[in-house]
């Protein structure tokens, strides 16, 4: 009886390993265990070893609990702002157009900003106008003492 059919040579696995794909003997490659087997399995009990990849990949919130809140606990997204990172960044608000210079004053747009009093020692040297949403009571103080003034809308 003459074979009509036979299969390449290239087909088989052939060679190192002889079908286990480069692990080494098969019962390596059995299951999951602490032998890295599919995905995370093996990254617990035994060394932590895949600790470290996990980390890079997803960072610090991938182990343990991070936690639920309840669904009616809204978070605070309102933007807040310290005076004092205001008076620094006056020269490039002008430039972005979210402030204008008129004379001596300075008018400046954070309508969406809570402004925020800065630390005790520092007051505001340069008269500003700020319009905002929300000012501290500190912040509104300051900014009076300086000469100028916060409008909340």
């Amino acid at each position: 009886m003459m074979k009509t059919k036979k299969r390449k040579r290239s087909s088989r696995m052939h060679g190192r390993g002889m079908g286990t794909h480069g692990r080494g003997s098969r019962k390596k490659a059995k299951k999951s265990g602490h032998h890295g087997g599919p995905g995370m399995a093996g990254s617990g009990k035994r060394a932590d070893h895949k600790k470290s990849l996990v980390i890079n990949l997803y960072g610090n919130s991938y182990f343990g609990k991070q936690g639920i809140t309840s669904r009616g606990t809204k978070r605070d997204t309102r933007q807040r702002i310290s005076l004092r990172d205001v008076e620094l960044n006056l020269e490039s608000y002008v430039k972005k157009g979210i402030a204008k210079k008129t004379g001596d004053k300075y008018e400046i747009d954070l309508k969406k900003y809570k402004i925020l009093g800065s630390s005790k020692d520092y007051k505001p040297k340069k008269k500003m106008v700020i319009k905002a949403m929300e000012a501290s009571e500190s912040a509104i103080e300051s900014v009076k003492e300086a000469g100028g003034e916060i409008v909340l809308k």
